[in-house]
């Protein structure tokens, strides 16, 4: 299973290189995979859910899911929409947004609320047929940063991140998780 999330700061120099790298993607064009699981992120502060989102619907052939379970019946029904589909389909599932709560409330540290106001962001770094794909629900869609393959994907995602950290050098708040099979 190769996904790895990013937590990054939403500083000025992220959000100014953001506009630059969309407008330069819509103006020069860009292959995504129709089997890349992408989604739009409307809800506040749910970064996170929405990295795990990508992260595990972009690797299912590599998971075993529990009966029943609430996140593969909504990544099954949730499949064919739109990214923006995605995200109202996701706003409106009880059973996402209550493991959602019920985990942010578990952690160490206090969870801010739905509309606090916050400046760190996660996004997801996933392997789709040999692209490594930055998954980010807050821009309009994937970002393709060319080939990867399973034994390179964690030096490759890697390699991105460091850019990202060399854009904003000041920035000392960068934190990197990976989801690996046990």
């Amino acid at each position: 299973m190769q996904n790895c999330g990013q937590l990054h700061k939403l500083s000025v120099c992220y959000e100014t290189f953001r506009q630059e790298e969309e407008a330069k993607i819509k103006a020069q064009g860009q292959v995504v995979s129709s089997d890349v699981y992408f989604m739009k992120q409307t809800i506040g502060n749910a970064c996170g859910t929405i990295g795990l989102i990508h992260a595990v619907a972009n690797n299912q052939r590599h998971l075993e899911f529990e009966p029943n379970s609430p996140l593969q019946a909504f990544l099954l029904q949730s499949a064919k929409m739109s990214p923006e589909d995605k995200a109202a389909f996701l706003e409106k599932d009880e059973s996402i947004r209550v493991t959602h709560e019920s985990s942010a409330q578990e952690g160490q540290t206090e969870a801010p609320s739905l509309d606090e106001k916050v400046d760190l962001h996660f996004i997801a770094f996933v392997n789709v047929e040999g692209h490594l794909y930055e998954l980010d629900g807050r821009k309009p869609f994937p970002v393709v940063h060319g080939e990867t393959t399973e034994d390179t994907f964690l030096e490759d995602s890697a390699e991105v991140c460091k850019k990202f950290m060399a854009r904003d050098p000041q920035e000392l708040r960068f934190t990197v998780v990976a989801l690996s099979k046990a």
